[in-house]
């Protein structure tokens, strides 16, 4: 197949699981290496809701203050009874106080709702986490209230993340186990080759499953895949974000 040819291969196959699926989906491939890196989409500029991928917004945003020294990986964020949304965790009130790498440890890994406001309040709120967002480009979405996202909003941050340009190798340090082994793994990384890894932050609501990875270790670089659905949600959404991974690794191990 000539090189030309192979980005629409790739999208029509990725078309045809999602219309099986009757799902609606946002996709975006981003490649970071290889002698000519691309991207393409399917409906990547479309808007979805962001479930739990705020709080990959909300990370990356500590990660770059703590990086730059504006804020205290192990300094204290106090828990407010306006932060409380049911979760993994049910210590906060008799806790009071967090360091932000336990928070992150439990928003990253855990994707715990409490944790995840917190952290968003320890920013400045959901008008300083889009501030950070449009400041990188990512300018199509408007996260944590209403909460709506696009697949290549998500995958321009992990660009710059990954470039370097959000608090580079610290923010990197901090970031990175934070978003790799989590307790969500039927997505992007389910059905991965070996010696691919994804360091990704996942977000469900309802019908909605979301996936937002860097995936590196290839032999042609690192790439990006962000995979956001609708109308399927579940254990068939998570089947389906894995399919799509692993068309989109097929088609980058072979360009």
């Amino acid at each position: 197949m000539h090189p030309s040819w192979a980005p629409l291969a790739a999208s029509l196959t990725l078309k045809a699981l999602v219309d099986t699926a009757g799902a609606r989906a946002g996709i975006q491939v981003m490649q970071l290496g290889g002698e000519v890196p691309s991207s393409f989409s399917l409906h990547g500029d479309a808007s979805f809701g962001a479930a739990s991928e705020y709080k990959l917004v909300a990370l990356m945003a500590e990660a770059e203050g703590i990086a730059a020294g504006r804020i205290d990986a192990d300094g204290p964020v106090c828990y407010q009874a306006s932060d409380h949304e049911n979760g993994w965790f049910g210590d906060y009130p008799q806790v009071a106080c967090h360091s932000r790498g336990e928070l992150g440890a439990r928003a990253g890994l855990y994707s715990d709702n409490t944790a995840g406001h917190m952290l968003v309040r320890d920013l400045g709120g959901g008008e300083a986490l889009n501030s950070f967002a449009r400041r990188h480009g990512a300018t199509g979405s408007d996260l944590f209230d209403p909460n709506t996202i696009t697949a290549h909003d998500l995958a321009v941050l992990w660009a710059a993340e990954s470039a370097g340009e959000l608090g580079g190798a610290p923010a990197q340090a901090w970031l990175y186990p934070l978003l790799t082994g989590s307790r969500y793994e039927s997505g992007i990384p389910a059905l991965l080759p070996r010696g691919l890894t994804a360091i990704h932050k996942t977000g469900a609501l309802d019908l909605e499953a979301n996936d937002a990875a860097l995936i590196t270790g290839g032999a042609n670089g690192s790439y990006v895949l962000v995979v956001l659905t609708d109308n399927v949600g579940g254990a068939a959404g998570w089947a389906l974000i894995a399919q799509i991974s692993a068309v989109v690794a097929r088609y980058e191990a072979e360009r």
